[in-house]
């Protein structure tokens, strides 16, 4: 069966690191200058001068009005049409989901997707009093479209007990998924550790990878001097690492387009299907927090617009911005957590390869993409999520053509057929303790404790112990439905 000229493929993935700890600032490339240096990585010069769109995932070390404009002067393409996404890790899967609409249709001709931080550099830029002569736009540059939408992820119900770190919220899934299989804190803390051990053990051997040191899981599960604790149960080394400079570019096109580039086909990954969806918005409304039926309708419904099963797909890099995360969207597609024969990353996760904000699985798909290249007619499976394990897209890929057409669907409507839980945003009275985590400060002791509280009537609440001391109760002991009592602030104490 001839192949369709519009079938959408994956022709260029670049990845870059910067690493410069005692140069002066002129030396350190700003994040569209880093995007550059991946799309020159990702593709050659010809190629480059064909994007006719650019695509760039919101970025937190500088302020652009619209970079993919920025992008395009430095990497030589002709006036190309400019988006500039909010924020998510969802967000690098569901442009490429577009891109191969748009493709498809004849909207687009090369599509070139962009990331980049340069977090760790402009820190300690600022932390040694220097401002980056870096470009700054004026208000003669307009802001061009975004690609996502602008949902609050933190509701009242978060923002008046001062719930709003991802860093505090996915702990408290984490204890949730203890709480659900029955294990004692320290058998989970292990657990988790080794899961993350595998990640390292991944880590180690990316040439992309910010870090290739090696880790045990008691160096990861155990507190330190060099691995505190952030939020019970997670040290550092269980959250994902922002303090990177890294950039990655993705550059699409059809197969007629890519054969007039003369581009290897060698080089061609075709994406097979992808959808997107989200859970409720806000965590107060969720079913239950060790489950996710976005993630559980969204990946079962692309591997089936792909024409595969679970046991087709070779290469996973599931998200793995905690250990939370990976775990409920390991258990809703029916992934093992330990499959020595099927990884759940191929870059090693956001915490030992690298977290760049919103950027991360820009690296994962280019990194898969790798992978499938070297392993000619194997298939691989991306998901990502953004917000509070809310917003989830997913992709299919091979470096053979699928069967039929890419296929896309988005999975709202089925996802919101879910049940979900009555969320109180004031209530006073005695509840159950559902989850919870305890955030602790550098002095390595808990500063308050963040609940989640069940009703008598089986509604949920959330409240905050803000006695220390009664914090640090959280941590010594397991609570896990210990009753509570919630005042009409939101203030509470362990009966």
């Amino acid at each position: 069966m001839p192949l369709d000229p519009k079938t959408p493929v994956l022709v260029g993935y670049g990845q870059v690191n910067q690493r410069i700890d005692d140069g002066a600032a002129e030396e350190v490339l700003h994040p569209v200058a880093l995007m550059a240096s991946a799309a020159r990585k990702a593709a050659d010069p010809r190629v480059l001068e064909a994007v006719d769109a650019i695509r760039v995932v919101n970025l937190l070390s500088w302020r652009y009005r619209d970079p993919g404009l920025l992008l395009g002067e430095l990497i030589g393409a002709d006036n190309p049409a400019t988006v500039y996404t909010g924020i998510g890790g969802n967000v690098p899967q569901s442009l490429v989901n577009q891109a191969c609409l748009d493709i498809m249709a004849g909207r687009n001709d090369v599509v070139l997707l962009a990331g980049a931080e340069t977090w760790r550099s402009r820190k300690r830029l600022k932390a040694n009093g220097v401002r980056p002569d870096w470009p700054v736009q004026d208000d003669s540059v307009a802001v061009p479209p975004g690609g996502e939408d602008a949902m609050e992820m933190a509701g009242e119900s978060q923002e008046r007990i001062g719930l709003g770190l991802p860093s505090d919220v996915y702990p408290m899934f984490e204890e949730a998924l203890r709480i659900a299989a029955g294990e004692t804190p320290d058998e989970h803390r292990r657990r988790i550790g080794e899961l993350w051990a595998r990640f390292n053990v991944v880590a180690q051997s990316n040439p992309h990878a910010w870090s290739n040191a090696a880790y045990t899981a008691e160096d990861i599960w155990q507190p330190s001097p060099a691995n505190r604790m952030i939020s019970w149960p997670y040290t550092k080394l269980m959250n994902s690492n922002n303090m990177v400079d890294q950039g990655a570019v993705l550059v699409l096109t059809s197969v007629e387009r890519a054969q007039q580039l003369q581009i290897p086909s060698e080089r061609w990954i075709f994406p097979w299907a992808g959808t997107d969806s989200h859970d409720t918005y806000s965590i107060t409304e969720r079913f239950e927090y060790h489950r996710s039926p976005a993630i559980r309708i969204g990946a079962r419904r692309a591997l089936e617009l792909s024409g595969s099963a679970l046991d087709d797909i070779d290469f996973v890099d599931v998200y793995s911005c905690f250990p939370s995360a990976v775990q409920v969207a390991a258990q809703e597609i029916g992934l093992g957590l330990d499959d020595p024969a099927r990884p759940l990353t191929v870059t090693g996760g956001l915490t030992f390869a690298g977290g760049p904000w919103n950027n991360y699985v820009m690296h994962s798909i280019a990194t898969m993409a790798e992978k499938l290249v070297a392993h000619p007619g194997r298939r691989g499976l991306i998901t990502a999520n953004g917000g509070y394990l809310t917003k989830h897209s997913f992709g299919v890929y091979s470096s053979v053509p699928p069967a039929a057409e890419f296929a896309w669907e988005d999975v709202q409507s089925i996802v919101d057929r879910e049940p979900t839980r009555e969320a109180l945003v004031s209530w006073e009275g005695v509840g159950t303790v559902e989850t919870w985590t305890a955030p602790f400060g550098r002095d390595g002791a808990p500063a308050k404790a963040f609940l989640a509280v069940r009703t008598p009537d089986d509604a949920r609440t959330l409240a905050v112990i803000s006695d220390p001391a009664a914090a640090a109760v959280t941590v010594t002991e397991d609570i896990a439905g210990a009753k509570v009592t919630v005042d009409a602030d939101g203030t509470a104490s362990l009966v």
